[in-house]
């Protein structure tokens, strides 16, 4: 709103109206990937995606727990990324079948294919389907299982939204 229609508005209807209406006007809307870390563990998180026709793998992002982190800022680039996990402090890992190029420290990496050929590792990260919005969250979260051990599960949303992805990755020992 111009600092004229403000200044109207208040005339109009007073102070106190021209101050809700201020508030109640829409914001920036964000446009983010990010992840939320429901665990009481650090996670370290990598991210794949593809940027028009080339692949590309990053991270590392230290998330501690109980936090959340904007990972690619902006609107989505694309309808599918792709998560990879580590729980620094229990051990275990969030992962799939999409093989990625990833490395021991920070790291963005152009392409997904020879990636032991290039120096790197090859890592299975698991998918989420954005749906083309265009912001999403991903929500690391351990669900109790029947046994004292915890199986993680990945919770994957967009902003407004509280829809569940697809099947949970399982969590394997870490390397």
């Amino acid at each position: 709103m111009t600092a004229q229609a403000s200044a109207l508005l208040r005339l109009l209807c007073g102070p106190a109206a021209a101050a809700a209406a201020l508030l109640a006007l829409p914001g920036a809307a964000h446009a983010d990937f990010r992840l939320c870390n429901a665990t009481a563990s650090r996670v370290g998180v990598a991210v794949g995606y593809k940027n028009g026709a080339n692949w590309v793998t990053e991270g590392w992002w230290n998330i501690g727990g109980s936090s959340c982190e904007t990972l690619l800022k902006g609107p989505l680039v694309a309808r599918y990324y792709y998560v990879y996990a580590l729980d620094y402090d229990h051990g275990g890992e969030w992962g799939g079948a999409a093989f990625m190029c990833t490395q021991a420290h920070e790291f963005t990496i152009r392409g997904i294919a020879d990636c032991h050929a290039r120096g790197f590792d090859r890592t299975g990260f698991f998918e989420i389907d954005t749906r083309d919005q265009r912001s999403w969250t991903v929500q690391l979260t351990e669900t109790p299982a029947k046994t004292q051990a915890s199986s993680p599960s990945v919770n994957a949303t967009p902003p407004a939204e509280t829809a569940q992805a697809g099947a949970a990755p399982a969590r394997t020992p870490a390397r």
